[in-house]
């Protein structure tokens, strides 16, 4: 088939890959000069299946309480006049139930497994290097209730086969040596060694440097208006590059889009529960010596994750709902570097911050959208994927791949199709 891709961030440049690896011929459309320069730009860098608890679950409601009122809380709710914003809350209530977030868990670590596998066989295959280390993750607490919610998360995701074991004070210090000195404040942790971690936006321009040596063509600076549409079937996608508007056809049509795909889907009737979540990053340049973590933290109660990538730490995390605002808050981004201060007191750096803030495309259940769309015969839909885009890259491009290809997809994972 000839196959147009929208968007060229990780979800839609891995779904290029493996679609032209299934003999497709495939085109791409983004809007920026190059791939992977919004959400998948300075995330926090994790390959993080351990990280697959939804942010609605039981325990949320007394988590929001203590956030309530404070700039720097992990979860901001920013109430607007937005009709789609309130749609999107009214329906993560009704996810924080025992057994929805079960079930989201179980989606959740089925498809972050499955990504995972990929993403180390493609880099066995094609060579790549993006300050990919595979050294685990390791989840620390410095609240004792808040440990002991996590070790329940933690257990129930051991049910589906991850290896995400609880460990003491003195394993989380043998784990990660750069936290003695926060030693007083830790409680406990859980590590998951399978986890990895690496740079996202390196991953995705090596990735797609190959894909176009193997075909796919990348169209920049294209920005996608509209979806034209006749007898159950997308007839062509309208857009423009400044100068012109065209129209781009073809045979099958794949948005991933991430924040922006429901403004574009709403016309044709296709309803996407997904909104953005704002989230925050800082890069630090390490000074040689620098006392800084190899082993990626996941700061569960401040939601923050700290990888490290080369000579720089990445400091990354939270969520604020705020519409497309895509402003720095100065209070949020100052609370990144004092957590990091805090955790690794020793830690020296050279030059300023670099500081930055991506929408992530979030449903109410932090489960993706894969697959057919129910209206369209030949109209495909990958986003959807929150804080959780890079784990689920590689993943949910192939199994997107085999779907468009006639073919079962492998992950135990409730796609469309």
């Amino acid at each position: 088939m000839k196959v147009l891709v929208l968007g060229a961030g990780v979800i839609g440049v891995t779904s290029a890959w493996y679609l032209n690896a299934a003999g497709h011929q495939v085109t791409v459309l983004e809007r920026q000069p190059g791939v992977a320069l919004e959400t998948s730009f300075a995330n926090g860098g994790q390959v993080s299946v351990s990280h697959a608890e939804p942010w609605a679950n039981p325990h949320v409601f007394s988590q929001l309480l203590r956030w309530f009122g404070r700039e720097d809380a992990p979860l901001l709710w920013r109430w607007r006049v937005d009709p789609a914003q309130l749609a999107w809350g009214l329906r993560f209530l009704r996810e924080c139930t025992p057994g929805r977030t079960q079930a989201n868990v179980a989606a959740i670590v089925a498809l972050a497994l499955y990504s995972r596998e990929r993403l180390q066989t493609l880099r066995d295959e094609l060579g790549l290097h993006y300050d990919q280390l595979a050294r685990g993750i390791l989840h620390v607490y410095t609240d004792p209730r808040a440990y002991a919610l996590a070790l329940e998360a933690a257990r129930l995701m051991r049910q589906f086969g991850l290896d995400r074991e609880p460990v003491d004070v003195d394993a989380c210090l043998r784990i990660e040596p750069a936290l003695t000195e926060a030693r007083h404040l830790l409680v406990g942790g859980d590590y998951t060694p399978s986890d990895e971690s690496g740079d996202a936006h390196l991953f995705t321009r090596q990735l797609a440097e190959r894909a176009a040596a193997a075909g796919v063509v990348f169209r920049h600076g294209i920005q996608v208006d509209r979806m034209a549409a006749a007898g159950g079937r997308v007839a062509g996608v309208i857009a423009s590059d400044g100068q012109s508007t065209d129209l781009y056809t073809a045979d099958a049509y794949v948005v991933a889009l991430g924040s922006h795909a429901p403004g574009l889907l709403r016309p044709l009737g296709v309803g996407l529960p997904i909104y953005p979540a704002k989230g925050y990053s800082a890069t630090l340049t390490l000074a040689d010596g620098a006392v800084a973590p190899s082993v990626s933290i996941t700061d569960d109660e401040r939601r923050l994750v700290f990888s490290r990538l080369g000579n720089r730490l990445r400091v990354a995390g939270t969520a604020e709902f705020n519409g497309f605002n895509l402003a720095l808050n100065e209070v949020r981004c100052r609370a990144l570097i004092e957590r990091a201060q805090r955790l690794f007191p020793r830690l020296e750096v050279e030059g300023e911050p670099q500081f930055w803030c991506g929408l992530r495309p979030a449903t109410p259940s932090n489960v993706p959208v894969i697959g057919r769309a129910r209206r369209y015969a030949n109209l495909w839909l990958n986003a959807g994927h929150g804080t959780l885009g890079w784990t689920m890259a590689c993943g949910s491009g192939a199994a997107l791949a085999d779907l468009m290809s006639g073919r079962r997809a492998r992950a135990a994972f409730p796609f469309l199709c």
